[in-house]
């Protein structure tokens, strides 16, 4: 059995395969098995790098593929925004500007990481059915809305790490997409609240406290790892739940983001 023969084959059918098969190099495939395994126990190891790399296959593709729903929608949101006339101040528009650069990068990583199976973008409704009439045209509403996508983009990857845990290098990526949308979050909390008038809305989530506050639910939590924080070391309330950041399913991101995303 040439084993690399295999390897080849794979290649020559799916051009992605070797990525995915994570250690099929030559090299990597003789370390893991170790040079005095036996030939009978050579299938059933490469059989245990395949499974490895393709079982979570399906669930990897469905968690990019959400990710990029909401990449796409943060990616449309600020080149609206940024292309709309005397909207953004000056001393902001450097701020906005960069942010709108990021979602491009964020979106175009993960449609080349789909490839083919990358869905296609949506239409969007920034309108959100109504309620936001004038959200290119009044800056306190673009922010409002801007700082309410943030929130959510930061919960939304952290809720979907836990199913990436068996594909790491999939989760090494989400996290380092997870950390730029919290520094955007932090920005656009800030600017929020200097135009909303709520010094205690800071770049922190303080309990519920936010833009648009019905997205924050579960944020008061002050129960981590099975343990009651409440009135801990006499820290207040308030001070515990700063402390942590709470993860939104997708079923919950989606209910949020749904009216964004024209049927």
């Amino acid at each position: 059995m040439d084993i690399f023969k295999i390897i080849d084959k794979f290649q020559q059918i799916d051009g992605d395969a070797i990525g995915r098969l994570e250690y099929a190099s030559r090299r990597h495939f003789m370390n893991r098995i170790g040079s005095k395994l036996a030939s009978a126990a050579i299938p059933m190891a490469f059989a245990s790098i395949v499974n490895k790399a393709f079982a979570q296959s399906a669930g990897a593709i469905d968690v990019l593929n959400y990710a990029l729903t909401l990449e796409y929608l943060e990616d449309e949101f600020y080149k609206a925004g940024n292309a709309a006339a005397g909207l953004i101040p000056a001393s902001d528009k450097v701020i906005f500007t960069q942010i709108g650069k990021h979602e491009t990068q964020h979106v175009a990583f993960l449609v080349k990481a789909l490839g083919a199976k990358a869905i296609t973008k949506p239409s969007f409704d920034f309108t959100y059915k109504g309620g936001f009439a004038d959200i290119f045209s009044n800056y306190k509403t673009f922010v409002t809305v801007s700082s309410a996508l943030e929130d959510t983009g930061v919960r939304a990857y952290k809720g979907q790490a836990g199913a990436l845990q068996m594909d790491p290098q999939i989760l090494e990526y989400a996290l380092q997409v997870h950390s730029v949308e919290a520094r955007h979050a932090a920005v656009a909390r800030r600017l929020a609240a200097a135009q909303l008038g709520n010094p205690a809305m800071k770049g922190w989530i303080t309990g519920k406290e936010g833009a648009v506050p019905a997205i924050y639910a579960g944020e008061e939590n002050m129960t981590q790892g099975g343990v009651n924080l409440k009135g801990l070391a006499s820290k207040s309330d308030a001070a515990v739940t700063e402390a942590f950041d709470e993860p939104l399913t997708k079923e919950a991101v989606l209910a949020i983001a749904g009216p964004f995303i024209k049927p």
